[in-house]
């Protein structure tokens, strides 16, 4: 998204494929094309996520740094499944072995399915803490050349040092979600873009976002010139699917995070309209979609840009094509965002 609104300070970033339900034998190529999309739209990075159905994200990031020039991956980092220092050391492999910044998405785990397997039953808000500990560790090692020592409730490290050091300019973004207080207080404690999975933008501006942390959204968008024609892709590659509305009930069942439980109770009262959820609701993705012609859709960018986002995480791109029209959506946004500050 060539000179999209980075002036004012905005990045963006698209989503990697899942490998769960994919081809083995096209998964990979997927990726690199995803990825590669991406980087010509001028996206900032690329999210990759983890869970335990997932292949692992790291491996996933090598893929997409070795096909692509620039663009950054932004990889989803659990405690359960790392040590601090394994994380920073592969932070710091990354930076030596291609010269390329990557960023941290500090996930603390919504499916307790996932969390009871591996023998972790830490309460939601507990979770937090551990992060905030976790990444505190992480920062340190990467932010200087000196031996770390640290005894907090959850970990203890004494006299570590990492090797090879990371340069600077590389030292990585790091986000965590921002839906719960417990998870604004890690991102402030962190020093964390705060991500939200958002309402509609009029209601943000309502509850603008903390001033004291940057903040993002992760929102999915299918823009076209004509109104009718978005909606015809939209519901052409979103469907009406009872199995999903299933799935999607027994996720709601097994997760506690914040997040999945405010965009079920937007879900029950939203109509069809620029914001949509039927996406989320069919379990097709995990974030809300807007929708509509170009200047709908930039008018709802630019009221979230209003209330004090800057950081924007769109959903899995289905072709270059859906990038192009992503583009001149936040080209319009631009300058409706110029217009609104006049």
């Amino acid at each position: 998204m060539q000179n999209v609104m980075l002036d004012a300070g905005i990045e963006i970033f698209s989503t990697c494929p899942q490998s769960s339900g994919a081809d083995p034998t096209a998964y990979v190529r997927n990726v690199v094309d995803v990825a590669r999309w991406s980087e010509q739209a001028g996206c900032r990075g690329i999210l990759v996520y983890t869970d335990n159905s997932l292949v692992d994200p790291w491996l996933v990031s090598q893929i997409i740094i070795q096909q692509t020039e620039s663009l950054c991956p932004l990889v989803a980092v659990q405690p359960a499944y790392m040590h601090p220092y394994a994380v920073a050391k592969m932070v710091t492999s990354f930076g030596y072995l291609h010269g390329r910044r990557l960023y941290l998405n500090m996930v603390a785990g919504g499916f307790k399915n996932d969390l009871t397997a591996l023998n972790d039953t830490t309460p939601h808000d507990q979770r937090y803490e551990r992060l905030i500990e976790y990444t505190t560790i992480i920062r340190r090692l990467l932010a200087n050349h000196a031996i770390v020592s640290y005894d907090g409730r959850f970990y203890k490290v004494d006299k570590l040092k990492l090797s090879p050091s990371l340069p600077q300019e590389l030292f990585p973004g790091i986000f965590v979600s921002g839906s719960s207080e417990a998870g604004l207080a890690a991102a402030k404690a962190m020093g964390a873009t705060a991500v939200k999975y958002p309402k509609p933008a009029k209601e943000c501006q309502g509850e603008p976002p903390d001033e004291s942390v940057d903040s993002g959204i992760r929102v999915g968008i299918i823009s076209r010139k004509r109104e009718e024609e978005a909606w015809e892709v939209a519901h052409a590659r979103f469907p009406e699917d009872r199995r999903g509305q299933l799935a999607h009930q027994l996720a709601m069942k097994v997760s506690d995070s914040v997040w999945h439980k405010q965009l079920s109770e937007i879900g029950r009262e939203a109509a069809q309209d620029t914001y949509w959820l039927v996406p989320f609701q069919n379990y097709k993705t995990m974030c809300p979609y807007l929708v509509g012609s170009y200047e709908r859709v930039a008018e709802e960018l630019a009221g979230y840009m209003a209330a004090g986002y800057r950081t924007f995480i769109l959903d899995v791109p289905t072709n270059p094509e859906e990038l192009h029209h992503v583009t001149l959506t936040f080209n319009r946004a631009r300058e409706v965002a110029k217009c609104q500050s006049c």
